[in-house]
Formats: C-alpha cells, sequence, structure tokens
C-alpha cells in the first residue's frame, strides 16, 4: 500500500456520489508499500478502504483480483469484499484511474511475529487455498520462476551495485531453478505475497488476509514458501526453525501436504527469496520520486538467497523438519 494519487475533497465527493455508502467523514491515505494508493475512509455508514490502481498495475487483470476476492468473501473466507456501485460495479475511476472500495477489516498486523502466529498464519493460507478452488479465474503468474532470468537480465548493473560479485552468484542460482524448479505439484490460486503486514489477527487468531494484487495460479506449495520467508527469518538474518515448523503444522493441520510438496519446500523457498529480492532490487531504484513511500532493501532478500543457497541438497529439509533421504 502507498500513496501517489491526490484526491481532493471534490473528487471524493463525486466518487461516493455513485454509491450508497454515505458521506465522508474521515478520509487519509495510507503510507505503506509501492504498488497501489490506499486510502482509510470512513463515512456516515461505515469504514472502507478506497484503493487508486496505478501504472505498474494491469487494468486488465483488475477484474481478476477483485472476482477473487468477492468469491473468497462469499465462501466465508475473510477477505475484504469489494463494494458495489449504484450500476453493479466493483471497479469505478477517479482521477482518470481504476479504483475500488472495500469494507474495512478490523485487526491488527504484527511487527514481530511469534510460533503462534506463524502457526496461524499457516491455517489461514491453507484455508485460503481451499476457498479459492473452484475459482473460475485465472492469472499467470508473471513474477513466477519462468520470468525470473528476464527480470534480471536488465538488473545486473544494479546488482553489481549493491555488492560486486552478485551478478554471477544470482545468474548461477537462476540456472539452478531452471534445471530444478517442479513441474507436476499440486496448483491453484494463491496470494503470492502473504507477508505479515497483509495479515490481520485478533485476540491471537488469523482474522484476515488483505491485498490480492499479486494472486495468481501456481503451485499451492510455493505460496507456503513466499510465507516462510516472510514470517521466519529473524531480524539477524538468521531462520527460525521453530516458527518455520509451526507454520508448515498449521497449513498441514487444514491442507496436509504430500510427501513431493514437502520434498521441495527448501527449492521453493529459495525460489521465493529470488522473486522479492528481484522485485526489490528493480523498485530500489525506480520508486517515483515525491510518493510516500519506503523502497524495501534488496540486500534483505540477498541474504535471505544466501541461507536458502547453502541449505540445498538435503540440508534444506531438515530445516523444515524433514531428514534427507
Amino acid at each position: 500500500m502507498a500513496v501517489y494519487t491526490d484526491i481532493s475533497d471534490e473528487d471524493l465527493a463525486a466518487l461516493l456520489a455513485t454509491y450508497d455508502i454515505g458521506e465522508a467523514l474521515v478520509f487519509k491515505g495510507i503510507a505503506e508499500g509501492v504498488q497501489n494508493s490506499n486510502f482509510l475512509l470512513e463515512t456516515t455508514t461505515g469504514r472502507f478502504i478506497l484503493t487508486v490502481y496505478e501504472e505498474r498495475v494491469n487494468a486488465a487483470e483488475l477484474p481478476y483480483f477483485l472476482g477473487l476476492m468477492h468469491w473468497l468473501a462469499a465462501r466465508g473466507f475473510p477477505s475484504a469484499t469489494p463494494i458495489m456501485d449504484r450500476s453493479g460495479a466493483m471497479l469505478t475511476q477517479v482521477k482518470g484511474k481504476p479504483c475500488t472500495i472495500v469494507n474495512f477489516l478490523a485487526g491488527l498486523s504484527v511487527r514481530r511475529p511469534g510460533a503462534a502466529h506463524c502457526r496461524q498464519l499457516g491455517d489461514g493460507l491453507a484455508w485460503l487455498h481451499q476457498a479459492a478452488d473452484g475459482y473460475e479465474g485465472y492469472r499467470f503468474n508473471d513474477l513466477g520462476q519462468s520470468c525470473w532470468a528476464g527480470m534480471f537480465a536488465p538488473l545486473k548493473a544494479e546488482a553489481e551495485g549493491l555488492k560486486p560479485g552478485l551478478s554471477a552468484v544470482i545468474e548461477g542460482d537462476l540456472a539452478a531453478f531452471q534445471a530444478r524448479w517442479p513441474k507436476d505439484l499440486p496448483n491453484g490460486v494463491i496470494h503470492a505475497d502473504l507477508f505479515p503486514d497483509n495479515v490481520f489477527f485478533r485476540n491471537g487468531q488469523f482474522a484476515a488476509a488483505i491485498d490480492f494484487y499479486f494472486a495468481c495460479n501456481d503451485i499451492l506449495a510455493y505460496d507456503l514458501a513466499v510465507c516462510l520467508n516472510a514470517w521466519c527469518f529473524e531480524p539477524d538474518g538468521s531462520f527460525n526453525i521453530t516458527h518455520a515448523r509451526a507454520m508448515i503444522a498449521g497449513y498441514q493441520a487444514r491442507r496436509p501436504l504430500s510427501a513431493e510438496e514437502r520434498k521441495a519446500l527448501p527449492l521453493l523457498a529459495w525460489g521465493a527469496a529470488m522473486r522479492f529480492f528481484l522485485t526489490r532490487l528493480k523498485d530500489w531504484g525506480s520508486t517515483p520520486e515525491g510518493a510516500l513511500v519506503r523502497p524495501h532493501d534488496p540486500l534483505e532478500y540477498e541474504r535471505k538467497l544466501a541461507v536458502h543457497r547453502s541449505a540445498q541438497d538435503g540440508g534444506g529439509l531438515m530445516l523444515f523438519g524433514d531428514q534427507p533421504a
């Protein structure tokens, strides 16, 4: 989440005139993330989030995201629900840009997740995968393994600027993914960005998942790998095995992993670290000037890549509670 677009009082009033959610009482930007402009909106009927989609978002894909959110909410999963305007549309415009309004979800994200949070997150992620089953929309993962080499090609100089010799190391990783990436694991709808700031808790329990704008169709266990990277590393860069095992246990309590999925987790976690290293590397030098946003440091994920790289060929399985064959 972030703020790139300024919405005036007149812009907001004109937008709300197309909805049946009352008049604005509170309206303020949310200065987090890198993708869209987001605002907290309180009206005479309740609290909402207004999202304005910026140039980086492919407007043609928005029906997939909004349809998925509607699908999940209709099946009882705690996802923000797009509000229909008076014409029945979930997607409209403000300042010439596509936008949507969703209901506000109560809860708090956690800055330093504990093992109990990780177990709850694992259960919530499996719940999401099950609730999304049957959704007819399809979106190719354009940040998935088949795209990583192409993403890195124009960023080699930036990698060298961060750390001399890093470009060659990344190219070695990419070659390993190309040779070893699994092709036949269970697929479905994944969130693909379920970081702690995209999860709400209430009374210690998983309460909601938000920000589905990287959702796509891909390997389900890869989504778990994204979460292992996002939730189970300590500030000093060490991997918290206790947190990882709690997360996997929570996931398996609702959706048991196959032996093939468990065996692939070390490689999937390594690859998931590559995905976020590459997008952070790109964002590091391309965040628009004046935006109320802090780009994420790509070196955080370079360090995670190093951890997973060193744990391949059997040792990685022990990180997640299995013994190598």
